[in-house]
C-alpha cells in the first residue's frame, strides 16, 4: 500500500505562483473531494491502528501507522494535483541518527516528511494528542509532544527525549520556527535543533520546502503543481558550539526558502 507519487525531478512547475491566484469553484471542488475521502479513511484507518499498534514493537509499528500518510500523498495527487520531487536524498545520513530542521508553512509536510525520514519521532505541539483517534494513533509513534506555555520544561524535554530517541536510532524532525508561518514571512527560528544535536553529537540535515505555495496554511483549497523538497548536506554537531551548528543549518534553510521563493525579499 505504497502508492508511487513521486516525480521525476525535471517536471516544470506551474509559472504562476499558487499565492498570486484567486481560488475558482472548481478548485472548491477539488479540495472537498480530498477531504470527502481523507477525513473517513483517516478514521477509519487510525482506528484501526489503535486496536493492533500495540503489539507490534516501534519500527513496524512506524511502518504501518504511516502508510496513511502514503495514501495522503496519492489522494492528494489525484484529487488536486499536489505533486513532489525531492532534490538531495542522498543527503540522508544512512549510519546514524539524526536530527532535521524543516521550515513550516502548511499541513503538507507534516504528513510527508513521515514517508521520507523513516523511522522518525516528531517535535510537535501536545494539544495534537488529544485529537480523538488521530492524536491518539499519533501518540504511539513515539513523539516529543511539548506544552508550549512552558518554555523552560519543554526546552529540558525535547533535549531528554531527543537523545533517547537518537539513542534509540530514532530520527528526530524538528520545526525551529515553532509553528506555521505564512508564505512569505520568515518567522524566527529557534536554536532547539542545534542544541538537540550538540548534545547528542548527531549531525543536522536542513530540508526546504515550498508546500505553503501549494497547500497554504489553514487554506481548504489547494493549489495544483509541484512541491520542491530540497534536502541539505549533513551540518556536522562533533566538537562544535550550538550557535555554530545553529547558524550552518539554518543560513542554508533561509537562503533556500528564498530561492524558493517562499520568503519575500
Amino acid at each position: 500500500m505504497k502508492p508511487s507519487v513521486e516525480i521525476d525531478v525535471n517536471a516544470e512547475k506551474d509559472g504562476d505562483q499558487p499565492m498570486t491566484r484567486k481560488p475558482s469553484l472548481f478548485l472548491y471542488l477539488r479540495a472537498t473531494l480530498f477531504y470527502i475521502g481523507f477525513y473517513p479513511v483517516t478514521l477509519i484507518f487510525a482506528a484501526f491502528c489503535l486496536l493492533v499498534g500495540w503489539v507490534l514493537p516501534f519500527r513496524p509499528r512506524f511502518k504501518l501507522f504511516t502508510l496513511m500518510n502514503y495514501f495522503s500523498m496519492f489522494w492528494l495527487r489525484l484529487c488536486c494535483g499536489v505533486k513532489y520531487r525531492v532534490e538531495g536524498r542522498e543527503n540522508l545520513p544512512q549510519d546514524t541518527a539524526y536530527v532535521v530542521v524543516a521550515n513550516h508553512s502548511s499541513e503538507w509536510e507534516t504528513l510527508f516528511l513521515q514517508t521520507l525520514i523513516r523511522p522518525q519521532s516528531a517535535v510537535l505541539k501536545q494539544e495534537l494528542l488529544k485529537i480523538p483517534f488521530f492524536g491518539w494513533a499519533l501518540a504511539m509513534l513515539k513523539p516529543i509532544a511539548l506544552d508550549r506555555s512552558k518554555r523552560r520544561g519543554a526546552l529540558k524535554q525535547l533535549l531528554t527525549q531527543g537523545k533517547d530517541r537518537l539513542g534509540d536510532g530514532i530520527n528526530v524532525v524538528i520545526f525551529p520556527q515553532g509553528t506555521r508561518v505564512e508564505t512569505g514571512k520568515l518567522g524566527k527560528f529557534n536554536k532547539g535543533g542545534a542544541m538537540l544535536a550538540a548534545s547528542g553529537q548527531v549531525p543536522v540535515v536542513p530540508l526546504a520546502h515550498d508546500a505553503g505555495l501549494f497547500w497554504p496554511g489553514k487554506s481548504y483549497v489547494k493549489y495544483p503543481g509541484t512541491v520542491t523538497v530540497r534536502i541539505g548536506s549533513p551540518v556536522a554537531a562533533v566538537d562544535r558550539s550550538v550557535d555554530d551548528i545553529h547558524k550552518d543549518s539554518i543560513g542554508w534553510l533561509e537562503a533556500q526558502m528564498r530561492d524558493l521563493k517562499v520568503v519575500d525579499e
